[in-house]
């Protein structure tokens, strides 16, 4: 189990090697011809991020020390990170990863596609935090009717509370609809900096009475796993669902719905 002065150590030693690793020139300052050691000095670093020089030292020392997350990013900043080492970074000051702005425009990577079609017989599908649905198999087609929508309206929360065939295609919808939006919520609370999912709210509240009471009701609910009962082909079909994550960094998320197998006997 990592112990707080281990994370320090950490800390102070991933530190040092990014410091060690820029030359003044990465960061627009002169370049010196003779440096002791490699890298920005700590006062170069001290200064770009705004503190002190004893304060830094001491961070970079590894000694107990509170920092904010403000400081962390403009650290983060100054030296230069990625997505992936900066979310080290606060993993090592804070133990917890940052908060990250939610974005619901994405692409959706070749290989996640393929796998998409690779699932069938199996229903899959893949969408944003907006819930848009960015690509889906033949069974998902069938069960969901993604293709009757224009690419730019295919969006399975707009599906839910206007197409009157998904609608009647879910056996006790009334149930079903408000889990499924107070799933939600939780997404567009991650993407609520994000003016096309207010759109999408916006207009849902005036186009659907259910989705309006419903939504200000404030229900929240864990991601939506578990059992669904569908009309396929006009029977109703039991299935479990589930919904994994394929890419965090654009927050698009894998579902997949494979039918019921009934107990074996005995």
């Amino acid at each position: 189990m990592r112990t707080l002065q281990r994370t320090r150590t950490e800390l102070a030693d991933f530190l040092r090697s990014r410091r060690e690793r820029l030359l003044p020139e990465d960061l627009g300052l002169p370049s010196a011809k003779r440096r002791r050691t490699p890298g920005l000095r700590r006062e170069e670093v001290a200064a770009l991020a705004g503190v002190g020089l004893t304060w830094y030292t001491w961070l970079e020392q590894g000694r107990e020390i509170g920092v904010s997350a403000d400081f962390l990013d403009n650290l983060a900043r100054v030296l230069k990170f990625d997505a992936a080492e900066r979310r080290h970074l606060f993993l090592l000051a804070h133990e917890r990863p940052p908060a990250e702005p939610g974005k619901t425009f994405c692409t959706v990577p070749s290989l996640a596609a393929r796998l998409v079609e690779d699932l069938a017989p199996h229903a899959a599908y893949i969408i944003n935090l907006r819930w848009d649905v960015l690509a889906y198999n033949g069974p998902a087609d069938d069960m969901f009717g993604f293709g009757r929508h224009d690419p730019r309206r295919r969006n399975l929360l707009w599906a839910l509370f206007t197409d009157s065939e998904l609608r009647e295609a879910f056996v006790n919808w009334e149930k079903q609809a408000p889990a499924m939006l107070a799933s939600f919520r939780r997404d567009f609370a991650a993407a609520r900096e994000d003016a096309d999912a207010r759109v999408l709210v916006e207009e849902l509240e005036r186009v659907s009475p259910e989705f309006k009471d419903w939504w200000r009701s404030q229900d929240v609910h864990a991601p939506c796993t578990g059992s669904r009962t569908i009309r396929v082909d006009g029977m109703p079909v039991d299935f479990e669902h589930t919904s994994l994550t394929i890419d965090g960094g654009q927050h698009l998320r894998l579902v997949v719905y494979a039918q019921k197998l009934e107990p074996a006997e005995g």
